[in-house]
């Protein structure tokens, strides 16, 4: 007899019952803030994926946007983490049917959808990630870790609802503008501000804090909340962080796997030699 099993929950319901937790509590009663708080891992490596699950983050990001990512290390990304109380989010390389379900069936249960500027283009992302007559995935459960082979009962009944989350990026000035319609849109359970590419897109490439890119990501931030979805941000600058966690922003990337060894690196090499 196959073992029984069943699936974590997702990232959308990790911050449902995170806000239940903190709703009508303050952070200093809580003990807890209210921000789920996470980190990207870029470098493609099960190992460092492991590291960071037990680093005592809540959430990751695995980027297979910016990232020399395959289907095969991505999956053993999700197998390494999966021991942990962490809940991973996978970025997948662009709004594609194609790629979208092979995410999905490779065991990607919370997939982020970068550059989504239009209603149209949520449309399209939700649509990859359901099942028909909802939407257009591919039926290949029972082949692939999605569906642990068959071995998740009622997953092709579920999976819409239950076993997948949908959170799409804004990240241009055009996103922005249509910020509260991307939010609204059936399907999307949370949405995630790019400053970087949003900071390009007017003018500021490089410059996340500038107070116009600042502006604009309140702006966002505002629209996605008039839709009552959850909303986040990357913003690696501890000051700009903290100041948006205070602001009571629901997640947030505060760091990455790279840009850890990369300056950690440096600042060994700048003590030893000098």
């Amino acid at each position: 007899m196959p073992i029984p099993l069943n699936l974590p929950p997702t990232f959308a319901r990790v911050l449902d019952t995170r806000a239940e937790q903190t709703l009508g509590q303050s952070e200093t009663k809580s003990g807890t803030p209210k921000s789920l708080i996470g980190m990207w891992v870029s470098s493609g490596s099960p190992v460092n994926a492991e590291i960071c699950a037990g680093s005592g983050v809540e959430w990751l990001l695995i980027d297979g946007e910016h990232s020399p990512l395959s289907l095969e290390s991505i999956q053993l990304q999700l197998q390494a983490v999966a021991a942990y109380p962490v809940t991973p989010v996978v970025r997948v390389p662009e709004n594609s049917q194609v790629l979208i379900k092979q995410y999905l069936d490779l065991g990607a249960q919370n997939l982020l959808v970068p550059m989504v500027n239009t209603p149209e283009d949520a449309e399209a992302a939700v649509c990859a990630v359901r099942y028909p007559p909802q939407g257009v995935r591919g039926v290949g459960s029972a082949l692939s870790r999605g569906g642990r082979w068959g071995r998740i009962a009622q997953y092709l009944k579920d999976a819409n609802e239950e076993y997948v989350s949908l959170t799409v990026q804004i990240e241009s000035v055009e996103a922005v503008e249509n910020a509260e319609q991307i939010a609204a849109t059936d399907g999307v359970d949370t949405v995630f501000i790019g400053p970087s590419d949003l900071a390009a897109t007017m003018g500021f490439i490089g410059q996340q804090d500038h107070p116009q890119v600042v502006e604009a990501i309140h702006s966002a931030i505002a629209a996605v909340r008039r839709a009552g979805k959850p909303v986040g941000i990357n913003a690696f600058d501890p000051n700009l962080a903290q100041s948006y966690i205070d602001g009571g922003i629901d997640f947030i990337l505060v760091g990455a796997d790279v840009s850890l060894l990369a300056r950690g690196s440096e600042n060994l090499a700048a003590r030893y030699l000098g």
